[in-house]
């Protein structure tokens, strides 16, 4: 099956980026790099399956390269024999060939260049220092944990407090009684929630409970009237391992800026008048 499901891709992505039509010449029997095959005695090797892995998309890449390596190879083995037969019409010589093998040289030696310097620069170190400088400037929301029920009028909700009080549990409650679809399904719970995420009416009376408090009295929103209960109160803040990889990304996008405004401030550019 993954042969079959990845041939074609590989093929259009070993094809369009001319993964291992050239490579810098080693010695057939170098055990780091072991021979995966030959094409009239040129060789494919087991770099070359790796590159074709990291183009492919994020499931394929994943995968053990065992199980993909079949495909790849059939797909190299092809890539070579189409590059050799237009070698032999000289297109390796032909114009256009040429400019766009430059372009992709120019356009690989940019990748590298850049992503050679972010690898140096994104350090464990500023990663931390930026999440610690975030959670500094943001401190973290309250969020409280509830459950409710929802009922057409003050008289229920009132019938339903005075339940409570006399021992009913609220979650067979909210599913006996509450008009809430969503709720009524959980037993009433609605899980953490930030002030901003409920109607005023709601947030506010929410949020003025203690742990373990149901409101003394129904409260009216334009849903209806409820009976809350706060399971729980914590303060979100997100955590390193969350941020990681936006900060990650932010640095590095900085740091590619900042590359970039160097070498324009160094070089002289010139834009012919139109």
């Amino acid at each position: 099956m993954v042969k079959f499901g990845v041939s074609a891709l590989v093929l259009a992505l070993v094809v369009g980026a001319g993964v291992g039509l050239a490579q810098t010449p080693k010695a057939l029997d170098d055990p780091g790099d072991p021979v995966i095959a030959t094409v009239n005695g040129d060789a494919i090797r087991r770099s070359d399956a790796m590159i074709v892995q990291r183009q492919l998309p994020p499931q394929f890449q994943q995968m053990p390269l065992e199980m993909l390596l079949p495909a790849i190879v059939e797909r190299l083995i092809d890539a070579k024999l189409i590059a050799a037969a237009g070698r032999k019409e000289n297109l390796h010589v032909d114009a256009d060939v040429k400019r766009r093998v430059a372009q992709f040289e120019e356009r690989v030696i940019q990748e590298t260049y850049l992503n050679r310097r972010v690898d140096v620069e994104v350090t464990e170190s500023k990663v931390r220092e930026r999440y610690d400088n975030y959670v500094k400037n943001n401190p973290a929301k309250e969020e409280v944990s509830a459950r409710h029920i929802l009922v057409q009028t003050e008289v229920q909700a009132k019938e339903v407090i005075v339940e409570l009080k006399k021992g009913a549990d609220f979650a067979e409650l909210a599913r006996a009684r509450s008009i809430d679809p969503a709720g009524k399904q959980a037993g009433g719970d609605l899980g953490f929630f930030g002030p901003q995420d409920m109607v005023p009416e709601f947030a506010e009376a929410a949020f003025k409970l203690k742990e373990g408090e149901t409101t003394e009295t129904p409260v009216k929103s334009q849903f209806g009237w409820h009976v809350i209960r706060v399971e729980a109160r914590r303060a979100n803040a997100p955590n390193f391992d969350e941020m990681r990889e936006q900060i990650t990304n932010d640095l590095s996008k900085e740091i590619v800026e900042g590359i970039v405004a160097k070498l324009r401030m160094a070089a002289t550019i010139e834009r012919p008048a139109r």
